[in-house]
């Protein structure tokens, strides 16, 4: 498969026309960054691993459930350093209480409460919506949740705020644009929350940028809101990927919403735009096996320390050629083809795949 037209090949120039991208591989860690990465990892996250196991609680969750608290801190300190960034992640952090449950449950059915929770939803700064029923493995290890649905909320980013990434003190253009995004999936998260307790049913939020319970990339891809990246976050056909995610879980009956894909996951096993633009070169060429599932890995040992000391940096998501408003329409075009092709080209021979369900499983944020 090639590269795809002359527009994303030439993507990589764009990086060098920001003074704020160091080149692949020329990054160094301070030594005080480096000192605070006591323990690989990649263990934790299940790098080699070729049993299925639910995900260990890790980076932005609570400092005691992992030995990245003092990561954590370098991070938040180096985002809101930058102009406009620290006021937009208070309001990502700021959420009403959820209301009580009301006590008469309304009646109606499954297809009702999807098609009016999707509804809600998009009235209220979603940019796409998924819903897909709860799987152990969504949810981190030592937690639990009980309801059996999970609705995944997912909120567009501006593109012409996100490519300014990475942020600094000059310039905190990207780094507020991704807080802005949070903020919004705070907002959406409770109030499709407390809608559906109004309805007479439970409902949690679960918004970002901090991690609690609820994986979101697993059933974000599970229902249809995209395919993981190379670069360990997920593409979607309208937005590409530079979407956040937030979540609600709810015992409303509801409709599950299919996978959707549209050539993502083929495109990225050739294309090295986003693993030529990252500084500490932690995007590999390859899937590797990550708790039982062959997938999109990123070295966390190689990304954390740049991240942490880059404004939570953006720089892969920014670049994905899937990201670019002017590229993505005919990257869906070229891979519908090829998808098609493929399809033709297999049809008369025996195949087994892999579960899109099972993959999905393993893909941690």
């Amino acid at each position: 498969m090639s590269k795809g037209p002359t527009a994303v090949r030439d993507l990589e120039k764009s990086a060098q026309s920001n003074p704020r991208r160091p080149k692949r591989n020329s990054y160094k860690p301070k030594p005080e960054t480096l000192a605070l990465l006591k323990v690989s990892g990649n263990p934790i996250n299940g790098l080699g691993e070729t049993e299925s196991r639910r995900a260990s609680p890790f980076f932005w969750h609570p400092p005691g459930m992992h030995p990245y608290g003092e990561l954590q801190n370098v991070a938040r300190t180096s985002s809101r350093k930058c102009p406009g960034s620290a006021e937009v992640f208070v309001a990502a952090y700021t959420h009403p209480e959820l209301i009580p449950v009301a006590e008469v449950r309304r009646q109606v059915t499954a297809e009702e409460f999807a098609a009016a929770a999707t509804a809600f939803a998009l009235e209220h700064e979603a940019g796409g919506v998924g819903i897909a029923p709860m799987d152990q493995l969504y949810v981190f290890d030592g937690y639990t949740i009980n309801e059996p649905w999970v609705i995944v909320l997912a909120l567009a980013p501006d593109y012409e705020r996100l490519k300014e990434v990475p942020s600094d003190e000059t310039n905190g253009v990207g780094v507020t644009e991704i807080g802005t995004q949070y903020a919004r999936g705070t907002r959406l998260s409770y109030a499709l929350a407390n809608w559906i307790r109004s309805q007479g049913y439970n409902a949690e939020a679960y918004p970002g940028p901090s991690a609690s319970a609820l994986l979101l990339i697993p059933p974000a891809i599970a229902s249809g809101l995209g395919e993981l990246g190379k670069h360990g976050s997920l593409i979607n056909r309208q937005y590409g990927a530079g979407l956040r995610l937030a979540g609600v879980t709810t015992d409303m009956p509801l409709v599950a919403t299919k996978p959707d894909r549209f050539g993502a996951d083929e495109f990225c096993a050739t294309c090295q735009v986003c693993t030529r633009a990252c500084p500490p070169g932690a995007i590999a060429n390859n899937k590797q096996m990550v708790r039982g599932v062959e997938r999109w890995y990123v070295d966390f040992d190689k990304c954390i320390p740049y991240f942490a000391e880059s404004a939570s940096c953006g720089i892969c998501i920014a670049e994905c050629p899937w990201t670019r408003p002017d590229v993505r329409p005919r990257l869906l075009t070229t891979m519908a083809r090829r998808l098609e092709q493929s399809v033709a080209d297999t049809s008369e021979a025996p195949t087994h795949p892999k579960s899109e369900d099972k993959q999905a499983n393993a893909y941690a944020e």
